[in-house]
Formats: structure tokens, sequence, C-alpha cells
């Protein structure tokens, strides 16, 4: 409950709690009155108190994986358990020391089993006796499964990996490893180090019980994995007093170099680090991509960093052993035209690689795209400005070299007026900025000093923000409304799941003649890859190739929020887009999604939107507030 909550932020009434978790109602404010002052309720539901809630994380409230009070407690507790005794647990045994009944023990080990599937692991049980069989490092993925499911989406955190393992030491450790792989030239990803980290304490608690990794001949590694491997062994000696032979090294050495470094400045790194096969499957990629979604991604560094990356994932993904990004949520709902780019790309490299790529790995994709792209859109998205600075010992380039020095990145100076009569009406700039009172109050309009000061570079950039958020606004507002249909609006259309939802919508949209079959399936792949729930109240299904006979937009307004991936969404978007609208993609794409941010905004949406006509005065409300 407590995690639902602190995903969500705003308010969750009791009924969609009761629904996630599978409770009553009942439960639920059972649930909210034990948890006292970390969640607040009221008529519109429940929500958590950030300060009680970081305080309850930080203090008690935290799982033990040495208790096994919940369910989830105890499924950590019999895991662990099985891991540590090599003959097996008896099962009554088991029951009578967590004090609970055998048939609840009974249902644990059904519910690991679960867990279990798809594993190099599965349990084998004679008579009361259940014994964990499979390869040892198999059982350690296990244990950092465990671990990581229990700290959900957050980081990974160093204190917690102390506190479950007994590696003491370990920020000293990190501290030392960092320095390391700083002193080396390498950039360090601090969103993988801790999960290597974890490895590593499974690892060191691992052979402090005599389970050990199996010698196996490995091919020749390299001189990189090589050289980390012996100074990894030094550091972990050093630090813990325990020394790891060289099967257990080169393991970890691996999985730093998948998942934590890359190459820093001043390396050969397309020699040195990247495939050329490699390297032209992702130019490949990106140059489709480039083409389909109206963007420049033809630049070479970004396409050498990214192939770094890839060959990394491709790694990760043979040995099923993906990286968590704690922001996932976070970029797909702020960035989701970035992370639908992520998604092409990804979906591209699972047909050319025969792998799967999943959604933490996706947002990873989306960081390299959305840095690479955010040094391109701030100069594009730069405000026109105007100077009007009367000449006077060339005050006027003064003024504008400080301009530009404080604000290069926000405006664009078209034109610098150095005459007192100034034909304000013929100013064709976004902004004009001006030392003498214009003729008459105008609302793009600031007056600054002629020695710019810090209270008028914060005045300009207030403005410039301003004008952009009004483009911006008109822009989706023009583009975005000529795509409904009233034959395409829905009130109330509920389906069994997500891709039920999306033929239904289909069928619809092949009817207007927007789009056809083939659209549809392309859709539901696209679904298939990543959820389209892109917040906590919006999914927005469509195809990854923008090959609609015209671009149409079908919106399903629902009373009762629906499952669709891991969210429970009120309103769906299914938007077809054709070649002629690849412009309009990406402002639709992200100010659709930005529109339906926000839970209070959704919740007067569907309170007024009971028609079609309502739905759009509504919409139109809303993008002019």
């Amino acid at each position: 409950m407590l995690d639902i909550l602190a995903r969500r932020a705003a308010w969750v009434t009791a009924a969609e709690l009761a629904h996630d978790i599978g409770v009553t109602t009942r439960s639920i404010r059972s649930y909210a009155a034990a948890l006292g002052d970390v969640v607040e309720s009221g008529s519109n539901g429940y929500r958590v108190k950030p300060d009680a809630y970081a305080a309850y994380l930080a203090g008690d409230g935290s799982s033990d994986t040495g208790t096994a009070g919940s369910p989830q407690e105890r499924l950590v507790f019999l895991a662990r358990r099985l891991l540590d005794e090599p003959d097996g647990i008896d099962v009554y045994e088991t029951a009578e020391s967590l004090f609970v009944s055998d048939s609840t023990i009974e249902s644990d080990l059904t519910r690991m089993r679960g867990l279990l599937s798809g594993t190099e692991l599965a349990l084998e049980r004679h008579g009361a006796v259940v014994q964990l069989l499979g390869p040892e490092i198999a059982r350690r993925k296990l244990l950092s499964r465990l671990f990581r499911d229990e700290m959900r989406q957050s980081v990974v955190d160093v204190a917690r990996i102390q506190e479950a393992f007994g590696s003491s030491g370990l920020v000293d450790f990190k501290s030392d490893l960092v320095a390391m792989l700083d002193a080396r030239g390498f950039f360090v990803n601090e969103y993988g180090i801790n999960d290597v980290l974890l490895h590593m304490a499974v690892a060191l608690d691992r052979v402090a019980k005599d389970r050990v990794l199996p010698a196996v001949e490995e091919p020749e590694a390299s001189e990189t994995i090589r050289s980390l491997a012996h100074d990894l062994g030094e550091l972990i000696e050093r630090h813990f007093g325990t020394p790891l032979d060289t099967t257990e090294l080169r393991y970890l050495a691996i999985l730093m170099r998948t998942r934590v470094i890359a190459p820093g400045a001043g390396r050969d790194t397309v020699e040195e680090f990247v495939s050329p096969a490699d390297l032209a499957v992702v130019r490949g990629i990106v140059d489709r991509a480039s083409t389909e979604y109206l963007v420049d991604l033809h630049d070479e560094n970004f396409i050498v960093r990214l192939t770094l990356h890839v060959q990394n994932l491709i790694a990760r993904a043979h040995e099923n052993t993906y990286s968590r990004n704690p922001l996932t949520r976070s970029i797909k709902s702020s960035y989701p035209m970035i992370y639908e780019l992520a998604v092409y790309i990804a979906s591209r490299l699972q047909s050319a690689e025969g792998i799967e790529v999943n959604d933490d790995e996706i947002a990873y994709i989306a960081m390299h795209v959305g840095a690479y792209l955010e040094q391109q859109s701030r100069r594009r998205d730069a405000v026109t400005c105007a100077v009007v600075c009367p000449n006077y010992y060339d005050m006027h380039i003064l003024l504008r070299d400080r301009l530009e020095s404080a604000l290069g990145d926000e405006l664009d100076i078209t034109s610098v007026i150095t005459s007192t009569d100034a034909d304000w009406d013929a100013i064709d700039a976004d902004l004009v900025l001006t030392t003498i009172d214009p003729r008459g109050r105008r609302e793009n309009t600031v007056i600054v000093q002629p020695f710019l000061t810090e209270t008028d570079v914060e005045h300009i950039r207030q403005a410039a923000s301003r004008i952009r958020r009004q483009r911006h606004r008109a822009r989706i507002k023009s583009e975005l409304l000529e795509y409904f249909d009233e034959s395409l609006f829905l009130r109330n259309f509920y389906a069994r799941d997500p891709i039920t939802m999306i033929r239904a919508l289909g069928d619809r949209m092949i009817a207007t003649g927007a789009i056809d079959q083939e659209y549809v399936d392309q859709t539901v792949e696209r679904e298939q890859m990543s959820s389209t729930a892109f917040t906590d109240s919006l999914a927005v299904p469509h195809a990854m190739t923008m090959s609609a006979h015209r671009t149409a937009i079908a919106i399903v307004v629902n009373d009762t929020a629906i499952d669709w991936g891991d969210a429970r969404v009120n309103v769906i978007a299914f938007i077809a887009f054709s070649a002629a609208g690849r412009a309009s993609f990406q402002t639709v794409f992200d100010q659709f999604v930005e529109v339906f941010s926000d839970r209070d905004t959704v919740l007067n949406l569907i309170r007024r939107a009971d028609t079609f006509t309502a739905f759009i005065d509504e919409l139109v409300r809303i993008i002019d507030a």
C-alpha cells in the first residue's frame, strides 16, 4: 500500500488501493490506521506524508530479511534458508519456528516455485524435506533479485546492503573503487555501481559459507577485464580481508565492465572498445530513428557512446541480468517522446540481436538519447529577441555581449536597434528588450538597464519562459484539436485487457479510414515491448511507424480505472500518425501526455467530459489554463 501511494504522490481512493492490492476496502482502512502518521486520509482517499514516509523507511518500517512476519518476508526468509542449507529444510520444523501453520508454509513454497520460474533453480521434495537445486551462480542471482525487489524502484542503497549481508566498510570500499576507476580514465555509472556492490557482498557472503563459484574453462579475457579483476582483488582483500579466486574476480570485473564503467576522455574508444559490427548496427538503427521521428541523431560521438552502452546491454540480455533503473517511471512520464525514441531503438536491437530489452534498459537508452537531444533543443527553442538601446559609446555592443553571455541558450538576438525613434510596431521578434520606455505597455516588452543587472536577467528569463509556454500551448491547441473525431470518442468503454482495448479501438479507426489492420498489429507489438501507460491516469497506445492513412486520435474516458501494464488508467488515447503528420508528432505526443499528467486535472476531465463537445471544451480550458 505504501509503495503504491509513494509512486502516485496524489490522492488514491480506497477502492483503487483495494483493487491493486487484492483486499477489501475495509482492509485498506485497517492498514491506514495501522500506519498512523505515515498516511494522510481525507475525502479524496489516501496519500503518504513525504517527511513521515522518509522517516518510516529510515527507521523500523523498512523491511528486514532477518524476520518473517509478512508473506513477502517469509518468502525471503525461506529463500535464504534454502540457499544456506544444501541438504534442505524441514517444512514442519520451519513452520513451527516461524509460528505459522504447515499450510501457510506450503502456500509459501508454491509462491517460491513461481519465483524460481525462468531461472536455473528448482525445488525438490522428499517427504518433509525441501531442497533447492541449481548452480551457484543462479543462487547468487536469486539473492540479488530478492534484495532489489525489496528496494522496488529506489536506488540500491549501500547502507542497506551492509545491513543485509554484514559487509561493514562497504562505503569506504566504494570510495576507493570510484577513485581507482576515475584514475584509470573511466566514466562511472552511479546508478549501476551499487548493483555491482550488491553482487560483491553476495559473493563475500557465499565464499564465507564455502559456497564458491566452480572453476570453468573461459575464453581469454580482455586486458581491461584482467586488469580490473586484479585491482578489484587487491581492494577487496585490503578492505575485507577475504581473498577471492580468479573465477570470482573475473565475474565481478565483467559485471563492472558491463554495468558501471565506460571509457573516458582521451581513450581511443572506437578502436579499443567498440566492435565495428555493433557500431554498424547502431548506426543503421539511429539512421532509421532519425528519419522516422524527424530528429537529428547523426553525431559520431553520440553513436559511439550509444554503441558502448548497447554492447553492454547485449551482454546483460544474453545472461538475463538486466540493470535496474530507478528513474524509469519518471523518464517515461516526464519525457514521453524521448522514451518513445528509446523504445524504437530497443525494438530494432531486439530484432537485430535476438534479445529482450525491458523497461529499465529502455530507460537507460532514453537517458543517452535525452542528454544528446537536450543539447540540440536548447538552441532550437530559443526565443527570438530584438534589443532597443540608443547608441552611446558602443553601449549597445556591451549590452548585447552581456545578454549573450547570460542568456545565450535562451535568446536568439535577431536585431539591435540603436535609434531613439524605434518603430515599435515593425519589430518582428518574440521578445523586445529595451533601455528606453516603449510607446505604451506591451506584453512582450521588458525594460532593462543599459548595464544589465541580475534582476534584469531574471525578468528576461521569466518573460522568455512565458513566451515559450504560450507558443507550445498555441501549437498544441491548433494541432491537437484537429485530430479528434466525435465518432472516435467513447465514454465508459471497457475491455478486459490493453490488447483487447487496442483492437476494439483499432476496428473503429479502420472504419473511419484512418488506419488499416497492419497499423493495429504494429500497435499491439509496440504495447508488448513496453506499456504505453505514460502516467498513472493515461495510456497512449500507438505504432512505432507513422503509417496511418491520416492522423487521428481515438479517445476513451472512463469513470473507473482499468489495468494497463503496472498502472491503472482512466483515459486511453489511441494515436495514429500518418507520414504527413511527422512534423507534429513530437509536439502533440509530449504535450498530450503533459496535459494528462496531473491527477486532479484528469479527475475534473472525467467528471465534466460526459459528451464529445464537453470533452473538447474541457481540454481547451486545460490547455489555456
